[in-house]
């Protein structure tokens, strides 16, 4: 009795995990803007009653923020930061009294980057996010991403 309770519990936290990875769909594309400048985008498309959370949060929030890291690449210049595009949210959570910025639907990080020379190449690195409901949060997940500029 005591294995299958086991066993039922394991296969629950795996349905769990499974279930959490389609609540956040990423898509990533570039759009040039100029002569060997590019915007990254980073799209999320969030589903209903969940949310993720933006970058930068107020100093008291308890929020894991949307963190992505590029992979250094010698072709590549970044230029300024990451822009979020969306409706940002900031919902204080009414038992900690605490305010945080979330997105719900869909938010798209934005970098520009701008080429060094003539060379085809590829952006790439990770995101690591959360996503969350009014009550409860799944642990934290990241994906890796690659898109090339063309």
């Amino acid at each position: 009795m005591k294995k299958r309770i086991i066993l039922s519990a394991l296969v629950a936290f795996v349905a769990s995990i499974t279930f959490a990875q389609t609540l956040v769909q990423w898509n990533y594309s570039t759009k040039k803007i100029a002569d060997k400048t590019y915007e990254v985008h980073l799209t999320a498309t969030i589903d209903d009653n969940w949310h993720l959370y933006s970058q930068r949060q107020p100093e008291d929030a308890i929020a894991m923020p949307t963190a992505i890291k590029f992979t250094p690449n010698p072709l590549l210049i970044f230029t300024g930061i990451i822009k979020e595009i969306g409706k940002m949210e900031k919902h204080t959570d009414k038992t900690l009294g605490i305010t945080q910025n979330q997105y719900s639907n869909k938010v798209d990080f934005v970098q520009v980057v701008k080429l060094k020379g003539k060379a085809k190449t590829n952006v790439s690195g990770d995101i690591q996010y959360q996503a969350c409901t009014d009550e409860n949060c799944l642990p934290p997940k990241t994906v890796q991403f690659s898109v090339s500029l063309q």
